[in-house]
């Protein structure tokens, strides 16, 4: 294995490029020398990762190219990357090949469909990282047939029914776009450059998705790896784009055990100056400390604080502490943290279980719905907040899942989902054996080339 490479190639958003890393670290682990492709826009910190190599690339994008979290704008702003992008890592790649360590494939984001013709051309195996879970997966791969029997477009009157093809997804959960044409298009891409590659590696495991990942095989008959939660190789670690302010620790050292309720939307999530004011207002009528992630950009055109209620800070005291960005990991392993206010992506969804930290669901598109499913009505590890932002319900839900009985039965569940969890990694473990599997696969694509 020695002096065997892997060429990785994330897609630049935050909740894309941190699942890449961490796999990138894992397989170095395992003896594989490591080169990064990335693009210019979102570039990785180089300075945390000296024994990776780093090659920027262009990716055509202007600085007034933001990442929106309107779901087409997101598909549009994918499918520019893919065009802009696949020359200048067509070059790169062809240049790496030649000068660096043999390399025995390349690992790219599923999302970076446009590199299974690049690859193929240069006669290199590609696999594919799917940085969210087997279901959501599965759902985006079933969307066309159900547009083709006319469940979808979504008809209110059909909203709540379960979807035949999914056991224990609504119609509501799986609508995730309401322009369906851009977006059939765009799965067929997805799904057909996936199927292309030589596998696919998931941050799950096995003893959470089983039964969807039998469902999924159906569709994708690639070798598959379950090799999750990758946070868990090792101690908390970030590789955040947001510098993180670690006061937020300090805050909760001076708190009660499982007391504070952590609320943070996430990277790209964006949400009305009206939602904005009923969560401080939740929060603050709720009575219970709240540590809350207020991204700059978070409401958009404010700059941060400056729509709070005049004296709001003053009234809620030290009970409320409020940040621009915090260190998830070390907020969720905190032995303050009772509860987690979330946008549902799956890196926070993970983190969460991986702690026994209990989940307000607030989806706001793609797959963060189906997630906020599993939690709230699979799982039953949290409550799926579905009715508009408004003070009263997230008081109601916050005081269900901190105060009523109702709460410590979900504590309950969850922390037998820790366990389960943690002895996934361990020797003889699913994950475990499932890493193992994916060495062997690599060292066989190098074979097969040489």
């Amino acid at each position: 294995m020695k002096g065997c490479g892997v060429v990785l190639f994330p897609m630049p958003f935050q909740g894309h490029i941190s699942p890449m890393l961490q796999l990138a670290s894992i397989l170095h682990g395992k003896g594989f020398s490591i080169s990064i492709i990335h693009t210019r826009f979102n570039s990785p910190n180089t300075a945390n990762y000296p024994h990776f190599r780093f090659y920027p690339i262009p990716d055509g994008l202007s600085e007034n190219d933001v990442v929106s979290s309107d779901p087409i704008r997101i598909v549009t702003f994918i499918n520019s990357l893919n065009s802009n992008c696949q020359t200048p890592f067509r070059d790169c790649l062809t240049e790496l090949i030649s000068t660096e360590d043999p390399v025995a494939c390349l690992v790219t984001d599923v999302l970076w469909y446009s590199t299974q013709a690049v690859a193929d051309d240069l006669k290199l195996p590609r696999v594919v990282l799917r940085t969210s879970n087997v279901s959501s997966f599965l759902v985006i791969a079933t969307i066309p047939s159900l547009f083709q029997k006319g469940y979808l477009p979504l008809q209110d009157s059909e909203a709540e029914n379960e979807v035949p093809e999914l056991p224990q997804f609504r119609f509501k959960d799986v609508s995730m776009f309401k322009d369906p044409g851009r977006f059939l298009e765009f799965i067929d891409t997805v799904v057909q450059g996936t199927k292309a590659s030589s596998g696919i590696i998931y941050n799950s495991c096995e003893d959470l998705e089983q039964e969807y990942l039998t469902k999924t095989s159906s569709y994708f008959p690639n070798p598959v790896f379950l090799i999750g939660p990758f946070h868990k190789y090792f101690p908390a670690s970030s590789s955040s784009l947001l510098p993180q302010d670690k006061t937020c620790i300090s805050w909760l050292d001076k708190q009660q055990p499982k007391s504070v309720i952590y609320v943070s939307f996430g990277s790209v999530a964006a949400i009305k100056e009206t939602e904005f004011l009923e969560v401080a207002w939740g929060l603050a009528n709720s009575k219970q400390p709240f540590l809350w992630v207020v991204r700059p950009g978070l409401v958009q055109g404010s700059k941060w604080l400056e729509l709070l209620p005049n004296g709001f800070l003053e009234m809620v005291g030290e009970r409320g502490h409020i940040v621009k960005w915090a260190p998830q990991q070390e907020v969720l392993l905190h032995p303050s943290t009772a509860a987690f206010w979330t946008h549902c992506g799956w890196n926070s969804t993970l983190e969460s279980l991986c702690e026994g930290v209990p989940m307000i669901c607030q989806p706001c598109f793609g797959d963060q719905k189906t997630d906020a499913r599993f939690i709230s009505h699979v799982w039953r590890v949290g409550i799926h907040l579905e009715s508009n932002i408004e003070r009263g319900e997230i008081e109601k839900a916050i005081r269900r899942l901190m105060v009523e009985p109702e709460g410590q039965e979900m504590r309950d569940r969850i922390d037998l989902l820790k366990d389960k969890m943690n002895l996934c990694l361990k020797p003889g473990g699913t994950s475990y054996k499932s890493l193992d599997n994916l060495v062997s696969h690599i060292l066989s694509l190098y074979s097969s080339k040489t």
